[in-house]
């Protein structure tokens, strides 16, 4: 992508998403944030509730940006069918094929 071109699915050029990344994901809450995201997923694997590249969503049932808690009960896993993402047809839907 060339500079200052939008990205079709992101929609924010290279530039904005490089500053996002410097200032809001760089923050220290944001570090803590993601560290225990990652935590959650390497739990979730060592327990057997997910593996490796299943496409399951690890995810916190409060969100921590809401003050949820790290707890392991505060903790879900999201079947690969409830993990899909919008796709790029008109209205932003996936085109389901079952």
């Amino acid at each position: 992508m060339s500079k200052g071109k939008r990205s079709p699915t992101a929609h924010r050029t290279v530039e904005q998403m490089r500053e996002h990344g410097r200032n809001y994901g760089g923050t220290e809450e944001q570090k803590k944030n993601r560290a225990a995201r990652n935590r959650a997923r390497a739990e979730a694997i060592k327990d057997g509730r997910a593996r490796k590249g299943d496409g399951k969503d690890i995810d916190h049932k409060v969100p921590l940006s809401k003050g949820g808690s790290t707890a392991e009960s505060n903790t879900r896993v999201a079947s690969r069918h409830k993990n899909r993402g919008h796709g790029m047809s008109p209205g932003g839907t996936h085109k389901r094929k079952y």
